[in-house]
């Protein structure tokens, strides 16, 4: 932590498209050696496809899909006389949607398929999962959630 007190977050515009920051975030974390049109046009395309497969708006799919994704708990190393615990901890909202975004975009890369599947396709398929609570990311969540409940012993750590 810097001296001069806490650092201010920055600022991230909304994307051009839905005008959401969220998308923006989604898009930024697609992107790859700074081929931003190229993850522009993976979301984008990731999105128009989730709405046709749930037949709702892009927009409000790929926020229950990240809200479906988000963790509330999770686990840190405390070290106490020696030992290093795992203390459950609460997550801050704005870790809430990295870690939520970053275990989306990861899920879809790790995603395997039978011949040219796209990461449009991939990045597809994990939303509308994600959507119906299911998928790596979601997976990942409930992981989380299972340590910090099986960690319950040790919250008197916290700091």
């Amino acid at each position: 932590m810097p001296r001069k007190g806490p650092v201010q977050p920055r600022e991230i515009s909304p994307d051009p498209v839905y005008k959401d920051v969220l998308v923006h975030k989604l898009i930024n974390k697609v992107m790859k050696d700074g081929k931003k049109s190229k993850a522009e046009k993976i979301v984008y395309t990731a999105m128009k496809n989730l709405a046709e497969k749930t037949g709702d708006d892009p927009l409000t799919a790929l926020h229950k899909a990240i809200e479906n994704i988000k963790p509330v708990l999770e686990v840190r190393p405390r070290r106490v006389g020696g030992s290093t615990y795992q203390v459950p901890m609460e997550v801050p909202p704005r870790r809430q949607i990295s870690l939520a975004l970053r275990w989306l975009v990861e899920a879809a890369r790790n995603r395997s398929g039978k011949g040219n599947y796209t990461m449009i396709e991939k990045l597809t398929n994990e939303l509308f999962d994600a959507y119906n609570n299911r998928g790596a990311a979601v997976k990942k969540k409930e992981d989380t959630h299972r340590m910090a409940e099986a960690n319950k012993a040790f919250a008197h750590y916290r700091w």
